[in-house]
C-alpha cells in the first residue's frame, strides 16, 4: 500500500534552547532542522500532533516526506534522526531531516517484515519459537527505488535453523549499506530454536504445610518417629 506524508512546516527566526522549549510548551510544535543536498541547513518547526499522528505509522520512516512552507514552497525529505522525551516517548523534541536529490543514492534504516512464520517446519511440525534478531536493516539506494519495507521469507526454516544475511532477497536496486565481506559478517538474522522449559523447584516443607497435613499423615509421621527411636535404641544396646 503506498503511502504519502506531508507536513505544513513554520520557518524559525530564532534559536536556542531556551527557544525551543517556549515552541513546544506554548505553541505545541516540534523544533526541527532540514539539511543536505549542498543546501543551508533550515530551521523549522511542526506541529507536535502532526507528528505524532504522522510517527504511529510505519511507513513515514522509510518514506519519502514532503515540508511545505508558509510561502507554499516544498522540500523532499527523509526522517533521519529523532529525539524524544526520555520520561514520554510520546513526546517529540527534535526532528532531522535530509534533503534528498534524485541523482544521489541515500543510506536508510528500513524495517523487515517477516512472513510464513507459522508454517515453517521448525515452527508447525517440530514446535519451536521464531526469533527475530534483527528488526530493520540499513541499505543505501536512490530516492526512486527506496522500499518501504524488506520482506525476509523464513518458511523453509528447520529447527536450529537460521537466515541470513546474505540470504535476504533485496529489491531492485538497493543494496546493503555495508556489504558482507565473508562468513564471519553474514550475520543471522532471524532463527528458530526450541525454548527451555524450567523445572518447577519441589516445594519446601514448612510450618504452614505441616500444619496443612491430614491426620493420616501425621500418624504415619509419628509412626515413623517411633520406629527410627526404636531402630537407634537396639543399636546402642
Amino acid at each position: 500500500m503506498a503511502h504519502s506524508f506531508e507536513f505544513n512546516v513554520e520557518n524559525r527566526e530564532k534559536m536556542g534552547k531556551s527557544e525551543a522549549k517556549r515552541l513546544r510548551r506554548e505553541q505545541k510544535q516540534v523544533p526541527a532542522i532540514i539539511y543536505g543536498a549542498k543546501k543551508p541547513t533550515m530551521h523549522i518547526a511542526l506541529s507536535h500532533n502532526d507528528v505524532v499522528v504522522a510517527l504511529s505509522n510505519e511507513a513515514v520512516y522509510s518514506h519519502i516526506l514532503t515540508l511545505k512552507s508558509e510561502d507554499g514552497k516544498t522540500e523532499k525529505v527523509v526522517l533521519k534522526a529523532m529525539q524524544r522525551n526520555p520520561g514520554s516517548q510520546v513526546k517529540i523534541l527534535h526532528l532531522d531531516f535530509l534533503r534528498i536529490s534524485a541523482k544521489e543514492k541515500l543510506s536508510m534504516s528500513i524495517p523487515l517484515h517477516f512472513t510464513n512464520q507459522e508454517t515453517a517446519p521448525g515452527v508447525k511440525k517440530e514446535g519451536g519459537t521464531v526469533s527475530h534478531l534483527m528488526n530493520e536493516l540499513e541499505i543505501t539506494c536512490l530516492p526512486s527505488d527506496l522500499p518501504e519495507y524488506i520482506e525476509v521469507d523464513i518458511g523453509q526454516l528447520k529447527l536450529n535453523e537460521s537466515i541470513h544475511l546474505s540470504q535476504i532477497i533485496l529489491p531492485t536496486g538497493v543494496e546493503l549499506a555495508t556489504p558482507i565481506q565473508d562468513e564471519d559478517h553474514d550475520s543471522s538474522v532471524a532463527t528458530i530454536f526450541m525454548p527451555r522449559v524450567e523445572k518447577e523447584p519441589e516445594p519446601e516443607t514448612t510450618e504452614e504445610t505441616a500444619a496443612e497435613a491430614t491426620p493420616e499423615d501425621a500418624e504415619k509421621a509419628q509412626t515413623e518417629e517411633t520406629k527410627d527411636a526404636s531402630d537407634k535404641k537396639d543399636k546402642s544396646e
